[in-house]
């Protein structure tokens, strides 16, 4: 593995999200003396959180999953997760709702879950999710190993045995046949398989190694942080506050000094900050920009679907809401070629609705309650441009509201106290790269070795962390980023992070 070569000593990490203050603990850890940079006025960065009457919204992930990783960034400092975090196990995980009025809940327990589904679609189908389960479990323990918890150099890398069991895992396949191979019932399969959605690929076309993140979902577990997803990177802030780190808020970095291939220094737009290396968790666009140098491509990068968020703080809820609810449109394949291809907003949408009011009152006004709906949409490179969002916006939320009182939220619009919209112009002014959230999306060209690589060439002491580069999208991988760009410092040999915790019981089962 490739290190920064050269004295080490003192390390500027810009950015206070999830994977620079994964970094930054990794860092501490290792003996380094770390000062972390955030242009906003706490930590977050897209994990951050909105107070509004008396609502406090996550404006970030709603789904954390993977708490072991969590796990492994605190023990770095010698901290222990519940000292900074509460961690809440969800049963169900999600609830998934059709548009033929069934629903199913997911569990993370193998005994619930196969009891569950054989209520649902019948025994064949429990056989078929026992086997799905099994084959779920060995692909994630490959993966993890060699894939996701590891820094590439060369796409030669891969070659190992790992490779060669996970394509005899069929990993190199379709994820839609694959999973279809243990269920039948094309609502279950569904439930398996959306996940490739924020990976950016449809599941009729995504790799079937992207079933690790239904491993994840559905196997080991999903959980919630008492006071909202903002408490993770709160919590991981005190612990690097704690543990020696310089945090500083409210900077902008504006440039990076350079002598020859180095970097002598991060200039904020309050100070100068020499440093010995640096690690750079922003949207690949803006990263690139302050190295004035992109690494070339023979291909231009290929971004994810977007999404528009609706933050709803009300004054009722709805009984058939679970923590996370997955309301599933009647089109299916129709409405990834309108996220990927057509880049029309979705004429059935299938809808995340999360209610964190369900797992912890004391986040909205007494009796009140908080949705968060999450409606994919196309990007601006695929769809609307950032500039139309603003006529866009207002029919559109009257177009979402009115679906969702269809679906059985009666009321809803009604009673609406306090609310915000985040569309795709949205995140493009935040930074992000085709505004969406959800960074450059996984096809194979853009996968492992061939994702924009944590080291940038013709720069020797600078590193990247986050969504946009190695591993991937998503809290765990963007956590495992940063366990990454850390190592690419440090040269600290990685430790495993294939074993889960064993899963809460549900009490319901």
């Amino acid at each position: 593995m490739r290190t920064v070569q050269g004295p080490t000593d003192h390390v500027v990490v810009v950015g206070a999200g999830l994977a620079g203050l994964a970094t930054a603990l990794h860092l501490l850890g290792a003996g380094r003396r770390v000062t972390v940079v955030e242009r906003d006025p706490g930590p977050g960065g897209r994990a951050g959180r909105l107070d509004r009457g008396g609502y406090r919204f996550d404006t970030g992930p709603t789904v954390l999953t993977m708490p072991d990783l969590v796990d492994e960034a605190f023990a770095a400092v010698d901290a222990k997760t519940a000292e900074h975090l509460e961690l809440l196990p969800l049963h169900p995980a999600y609830r998934a709702r059709f548009a033929d009025g069934s629903s199913l809940d997911v569990h993370t327990g193998a005994a619930a879950m196969e009891a569950e589904i054989e209520r649902f679609a019948g025994a064949r189908e429990a056989v078929g999710y026992r086997r799905l389960r099994a084959w779920l479990e060995k692909l994630y323990r490959v993966q993890m190993r060699s894939f996701i918890d590891a820094n590439f150099d060369s796409p030669l890398h891969l070659l190992g045995p790992d490779l060669a069991r996970l394509a005899a895992l069929g990993g190199f396949g379709r994820l839609d046949a694959r999973v279809g191979r243990f269920l039948h019932d094309e609502r279950l399969r569904r439930v398996f398989t959306f996940q490739s959605l924020y990976a950016g690929v449809a599941p009729a076309r995504a790799l079937a190694a992207y079933a690790v993140i239904a491993y994840m979902d559905t196997v080991a577990g999903v959980y919630f942080p008492a006071g909202g997803m903002h408490a993770l990177p709160r919590g991981m802030a005190a612990a690097a506050g704690q543990a020696g780190a310089q945090l500083r808020y409210g900077e902008r970095v504006v440039e990076l000094e350079r002598r020859c291939a180095r970097i002598t220094a991060v200039v904020t737009d309050r100070e100068r900050i020499p440093c010995d290396a640096v690690v750079l968790t922003p949207d690949l666009p803006l990263t690139y920009s302050l190295l004035g140098r992109r690494p070339r491509r023979p291909v231009a990068l290929r971004h994810s679907p977007s999404a528009v968020i609706l933050h709803l703080g009300t004054d009722r809820t709805w009984p058939g809401l679970a923590h996370h609810t997955i309301s599933f449109g009647g089109a299916w394949k129709e409405t990834f070629r309108e996220l990927t291809r057509t880049g029309r907003l979705m004429s059935d949408p299938s809808l995340l609705i999360t209610r964190p009011t369900a797992s912890d009152h004391g986040l909205a006004p007494d009796g009140r309650h908080i949705h968060y709906v999450l409606a994919p949409c196309p990007n601006t490179d695929t769809g609307p441009g950032a500039d139309r969002w603003e006529d866009i916006a207002p029919h559109y939320r009257l177009r979402l509201l009115e679906e969702l009182e269809r679906r059985g939220l009666t009321g809803l619009s009604g009673s609406i106290e306090e609310e915000a919209m985040v569309t795709p112009a949205d995140w493009a002014a935040q930074g992000h790269a085709a505004g969406t959230p959800f960074a450059t999306a996984h096809t194979l060209a853009q996968t492992g070795p061939f994702r924009p690589r944590n080291l940038v060439r013709g720069t020797e002491n600078a590193v990247l962390a986050g969504c946009g580069t190695t591993p991937g999208v998503g809290v765990p991988t963007v956590l495992v980023s940063g366990k990454l760009a850390a190592a690419r410092i440090t040269g600290t040999p990685r430790r495993p992070s294939t074993r889960t915790r064993r899963p809460a019981k549900d009490p319901a089962r």
